[in-house]
């Protein structure tokens, strides 16, 4: 029998992926798949997204903190700014993700976050538009059903790098949209389901 979710002490069914730790149930619980319309948290998740490539999602959300306090909380006009000297610095940071390409990513996306901005007055509405402004309300009953990518993910990737970002493949762009509220993949028997679809 396939195990859909997890009840913990207080009785509240949740995702299974969740329950691995008190961090993770405390992000699943209040942040995942929560509609999110704010520029600089926005940006936030989308450098994390990109740090997360090729790694689990605990290793970034027990770095967060680190991540938050080594790029200026990510404020992405400071981002934008970074020379090699401050690439070089946090390339010597041992609470973060020391990936040359990745810290480098980070920089670029800044500048390309500031681009969309002025474009289209926020980055919160030029992203929202691939899913037509409002979340998806997925019914998954099993994680195996969850994708990892889809049409509109396909059409968000597609776009940014064409806009000049990098670390935005159509995966990575997928669990943005989860973690910023885009989607609700959160099991329909999740207490958080509900909760989301409002």
């Amino acid at each position: 029998m396939t195990i859909l979710a997890q009840p913990v002490s207080d009785n509240k069914v949740r995702c299974a992926w969740s329950m691995s730790t008190p961090l993770y149930v405390a992000y699943h619980d209040e942040e995942w798949g929560v509609p999110l319309h704010e520029d600089r948290a926005l940006f936030e998740f989308l450098i994390l997204e990109g740090a997360q490539a090729g790694l689990s999602w605990s290793t970034i959300l027990n770095k967060r903190a680190a991540y938050r306090a080594a790029f200026d909380r990510f404020n992405p006009r400071k981002v934008a700014r970074y020379d090699e000297s401050k690439v070089a610095a946090l390339l010597n940071d041992a609470n973060i993700v020391r990936n040359r390409l990745k810290i480098h990513a980070a920089v670029q996306n800044a500048q390309a976050f500031l681009t969309v901005q002025k474009e289209f007055g926020s980055f919160d509405d030029y992203v929202w538009q691939f899913v037509g402004g409002s979340p998806i309300q997925n019914r998954w009953r099993r994680m195996a059903d969850i994708p990892a990518r889809t049409a509109q993910s396909d059409a968000m990737s597609k776009d940014l790098i064409k806009r000049s970002f990098t670390f935005v493949g159509s995966t990575i762009c997928y669990a943005f949209m989860q973690a910023v509220g885009m989607v609700n993949d959160h099991l329909v028997d999740c207490f958080r389901h509900k909760e989301l679809r409002g």
